[in-house]
C-alpha cells in the first residue's frame, strides 16, 4: 500500500531504539526523510547507519534530551518545518505509589507531557500553513488499562491524551491529523525492564504473545499517510487484545 508520503519530512523522537526506531524505520521505508532524536549519540549513529542502508531519502539525527526545554528549543531550531512528528519518550520507573514524591511527578510531566506539548505547538503553525500534518504520540495502553506501579507514566500520558482530544479537532480542517498510539506488551527494552509486571501482562494477552516493534511501526506509518486524514483524535491500542472493551 502506497501511503503517499514519499518525500515528506519527519521528526521522530526517542528514535535510536525501540518503538521510536521502529516508527522511523517504517517511515523511511515509505520514502520519508527522517530525523532521529535521542539522548544517546552512539545509539543514534548506529540507528542512522541501519536506516541509511535501506532508504535513499536521507536520514539525519540530533542528540538531545527532550525533557529539557533548552534542548527541545535547539531541536526545533534545527527542524523548523516538518510534515510528520512522532513524539515518544521513555516512561518513568515503576514504583509503589506511596514512594512517588513531588520531584518525580515534575520529571514525569516534563518528560511525558510537557515535552510533547512543546513540540506539537511548535510544529503546528507550519503544518497549518502547508495544509498537511501528521502527529503521532506514543503513549501507553495504561491510559486505557491502569497498571499497578505505573501511576507516574499513566497520569502524565493521560494529560497528553486530554490535550490531543481537544487540539486535534481544532486543526483537523487544515488536513492535520493528530492521534495517539497506545503500545501494550511490545517486546522492547522498556517491557523487559518492567520484569514481573510485563510478564503478567503478556500472560493475559489474547494473542498469546508479545507484539513486535515492526507491527507497531507499521501502524505508525499508516497514521502518517495521506489516507489517514479522516482519523482524528483517536487512541489506537496495539496490544494483541489485552485491553478488553466493546468500544
Amino acid at each position: 500500500m502506497d501511503l503517499g508520503i514519499t518525500g515528506r519530512r519527519a521528526l521522530v523522537c526517542g528514535a535510536s531504539t525501540g518503538l521510536g526506531f521502529a516508527c522511523a524505520k517504517a517511515l523511511a521505508a515509505e520514502g520519508v526523510h527522517v530525523t532521529l532524536v535521542s539522548r544517546d549519540e552512539n545509539k543514534l549513529r548506529t540507528a542512522v547507519d541501519l536506516l541509511s542502508a535501506n532508504t535513499n531519502q536521507g536520514v539525519d539525527w540530533l542528540a538531545a534530551d527532550l525533557s529539557r526545554p533548552d534542548e527541545r528549543a535547539a531541536v526545533l531550531t534545527s527542524c523548523p518545518t516538518m510534515d510528520i512528528l512522532v513524539t515518544n519518550a521513555g516512561g518513568p520507573p515503576a514504583m509503589p505509589y506511596l514512594d512517588v514524591d513531588a520531584a518525580q511527578w515534575h520529571r514525569a510531566l516534563e518528560l511525558n507531557f510537557l515535552s510533547a506539548i512543546d513540540l506539537i505547538q511548535s510544529a503546528l503553525p507550519s503544518m497549518i500553513e502547508r495544509r498537511f500534518g501528521r502527529i503521532v504520540n506514543i503513549t501507553s495502553v495504561a491510559v486505557r488499562k491502569p497498571v499497578e506501579h505505573l501511576e507516574l507514566s499513566t497520569a502524565s500520558r493521560m494529560a497528553l491524551t486530554g490535550y490531543v482530544a481537544s487540539v486535534s479537532r481544532q486543526v483537523a480542517k487544515f488536513n492535520i491529523a493528530i492521534n495517539n498510539l497506545l503500545p501494550g506488551t511490545i517486546l522492547t527494552e522498556r517491557i523487559r525492564e518492567l520484569g514481573p509486571v510485563a510478564d503478567k501482562m503478556i500472560e493475559d494477552v489474547p494473542a498469546g504473545r508479545s507484539g513486535t516493534p515492526e507491527e507497531f511501526g507499521a501502524a505508525c506509518a499508516f497514521l502518517c499517510g495521506d489516507s489517514a486524514s479522516f482519523i482524528v483524535g483517536q487512541n489506537l491500542v496495539i496490544d494483541g487484545g489485552l485491553y478488553r472493551s466493546t468500544l
